[in-house]
């Protein structure tokens, strides 16, 4: 008995070693969620009611895992310097459910990714169309033309649907250079073709999209079969442990 006791506490030491660097990467995983959450909600906010018919709780959700996994991180790392079996499982049983949930959103986000494009497209055409240059929407679309340098939907051609172009011409932020956008000449259609940007902005969101999607779909289940380690490591950090205070028993 004495001589598996000496031949388990190496191993033991080691998988605590590893789970408690597992641990700590887990939480550095919930403190960027977090930080990209904050990030989201106060940069983004525009964007996504551009991309959402309805109001969405993106970010908060990802406060919420973050803050969640940070919480939980921590408890790993007290869980296994204890050295407690139960609260192990316990940590292996929060990986698992982190696990499931990372791999239905990454799956789901893979997979209604064109529905999201849909929406993106009604929802920015109804923004052009209702557009006043004062509520959220109407800042949400000058801020992604301003910075894509993009104007309209498929080109500039689609402020004409809009009953603000009829009194104001295209917006200012369209202009290519705003030094040279003077109010009259963008109320006439045929000025203005020559002093506005000519790609839409949904062409250039929309490729975005496409070519990240892949990316992000590699990390998101990358990070999410990395739960499967930690599953690993704490299930058999506590078999050891359990095998151990039975063999000195």
């Amino acid at each position: 008995m004495a001589s598996r006791r000496m031949e388990t506490k190496p191993v033991i030491t080691c998988l605590k070693t590893l789970l408690i660097v597992y641990s700590f990467v887990f939480w550095i995983t919930g403190v960027i969620l977090l930080a990209v959450g904050v990030w989201g909600k106060l940069t983004l906010g525009t964007y996504i009611s551009l991309i959402a018919e309805n109001s969405t709780n993106a970010p908060y959700v990802l406060i919420g895992t973050g803050t969640t996994i940070i919480v939980f991180g921590l408890f790993g790392c007290f869980a296994t310097c204890r050295g407690s079996p139960w609260m192990l499982k316990l940590y292996a049983m929060f990986l698992s459910l982190v696990f499931l949930a990372e791999l239905v959103a990454g799956i789901s986000g893979f997979v209604f990714r064109h529905e999201i494009k849909d929406t993106f497209l009604r929802t920015y055409t109804e923004a052009i169309h209702n557009y006043n240059g004062k509520d959220e929407a109407s800042l949400a679309v000058d801020d992604i033309q301003t910075k894509l340098r993009c104007c309209g939907v498929q080109s500039y051609y689609n402020w004409t649907s809009s009953s603000y172009s009829a009194e104001y011409g295209i917006p200012s932020s369209c202009c290519s250079d705003l030094n040279d956008c003077k109010p009259e000449d963008m109320r006439n259609m045929t000025i203005a073709a020559t002093k506005v940007y000519q790609r839409g902005c949904y062409e250039l969101v929309t490729s975005f999209m496409e070519t990240n999607m892949g990316i992000i779909a590699g990390v998101a289940f990358g990070i999410a079969f990395s739960q499967l380690i930690g599953m690993l490591l704490a299930c058999c950090l506590s078999r050891f442990i359990t095998a151990n205070q039975y063999e000195m028993v």
